[in-house]
């Protein structure tokens, strides 16, 4: 009961951020709005384990935690490179 009602919230998350990044005017929006879809796609998976006891979901969630952390560092250094006169 309580991971389905968890899992409405990732999901609802995920929706917010997929229309930011639809509407986003700039860069680091989108970027953000990635972010906050890969946390709670990471969440799902976190519900996911702790419901059915599975600990293979948690090397799985380094894995992703490890990519949206690198691919946020290299987004964020490409805008702040860009600069406002690009």
């Amino acid at each position: 009961m309580i991971a389905g009602i968890a899992m409405m919230g990732f999901v609802a998350a995920a929706v917010c951020a997929a229309i930011r990044l639809l509407r986003g005017p700039t860069l680091a929006d989108r970027v953000i709005s990635l972010d906050v879809a890969l946390i709670s796609l990471m969440g799902g998976i976190g519900v996911r384990a702790a419901d059915t006891g599975d600990t293979t979901y948690l090397d799985i969630l380094v894995v992703i935690a490890i990519v949206g952390f690198t691919a946020t560092v290299a987004a964020s250094r490409f805008i702040e490179h860009e600069g406002p006169h690009a």
